[in-house]
């Protein structure tokens, strides 16, 4: 998930004055989250809540979408069958997400239509992760090592999310996003066996990813306004600096069997701390790219858009066969 990077709107945004009655339905809430309960679609909520999780879940499906185009582009040229087949199963994966995804916002009252919308017209925001370009063959071993192993560090805490289609969605979501990571590395790990070109463009690719994955948890703890409501809510479990710490501290050892050097000149074993110290972020970079300023920005949104255009007619035709299909029905009953 990509969702750590995302934002999230100010529960202040919610209307001040509450009744009596709706302090009584906002106590019950919290309380059925403060013991771990889960909140459902038929259940009341605030409406900051509900707000907050059609942003985030939507956000989300945004970034399994346009995550496909990075490593589709590559199906074409997989260096062998095999490796098109995996390729072609892993795209398809990322797009069941971002269905699983839409789906469990509009349970939300929030409909596909609109969420697609605000994806065209810029409103709404993906992982910044995916305004990158994919260069070469391990690019693609990368983006499922680090990326999407950096994606299962912020997305396992979220099959404890309070709300309960979010929750069920990841389960799948991670055990799929796991494959995928494996995948990755098992695809560096045969280029790492190769010839020295190989491994320089293994090493290459991951000198321009790593810092671009540790930009994915989200900006520091102190930096993240809205990070100690959305706990409370129990739409976020664990906090950005700690999933960033702990997805280093589990990378580094995979690093060094796989045989790359990590690039930060900063990156060592502190004992007393008993986890990895590392280098500061580019936060400059990782804003101007959230903002719509990275390198391939207007590419991605464009090619989401002509896919919807040009994808208009199948729409079409699938809900006039419904409506063909209901009419039917009704005449034969």
């Amino acid at each position: 998930m990509y969702t750590q990077s995302l934002s999230i709107p100010d529960a202040a945004a919610a209307p001040p004055a509450k009744s009596v009655e709706s302090a009584h339905l906002v106590q019950k809430f919290q309380s059925r989250i403060d013991d771990d309960g889960r909140i459902e679609p038929q259940d009341w909520m605030p409406e900051a809540y509900r707000k907050t999780l059609v942003r985030q879940i939507s956000q989300h499906a945004h970034s399994e979408i346009v995550g496909m185009l990075p490593e589709g582009n590559w199906i074409s040229r997989a260096p062998s069958l095999k490796a098109k087949a995996i390729l072609i199963a892993k795209v398809q994966d990322e797009g069941g997400h971002g269905l699983y995804l839409y789906s469990a916002a509009e349970t939300l009252g929030s409909s596909r239509d609109e969420m697609l919308a605000a994806l065209h017209s810029g409103k709404a925001k993906y992982s910044s992760i995916f305004n990158y370009p994919a260069l070469n063959w391990a690019d693609v071993g990368v983006i499922g090592w680090l990326v999407d192993g950096a994606a299962i560090m912020n997305q396992i805490p979220l099959c404890r999310c309070s709300y309960g289609p979010y929750a069920r969605a990841m389960i799948r979501v991670c055990k799929e996003e796991s494959f995928h990571q494996r995948q990755g590395y098992a695809s560096l790990l045969t280029l790492m066996r190769g010839t020295q070109a190989q491994k320089d463009m293994v090493q290459d690719a991951v000198n321009r990813w790593w810092w671009k994955c540790l930009a994915m948890f989200g900006p520091p703890d102190s930096d993240s306004h809205h990070s100690a409501q959305a706990m409370k809510w129990g739409i976020k479990r664990i906090s950005n600096d700690d999933l960033r710490q702990k997805f280093i501290d589990a990378t580094v050892p995979q690093a060094e069997v796989l045989g790359v050097k990590l690039p930060d000149p900063d990156l060592k074993w502190n004992e007393a701390r008993g986890h990895y110290d590392f280098g500061p972020i580019d936060w400059d970079e990782f804003w101007q790219t959230v903002n719509g300023n990275g390198p391939l920005n207007k590419e991605r949104l464009a090619t989401r858009v002509r896919a919807s255009e040009e994808g208009a007619w199948v729409r079409e035709a699938a809900l006039a066969r419904a409506r063909k299909q209901a009419h039917t029905g009704k005449e034969a009953a």
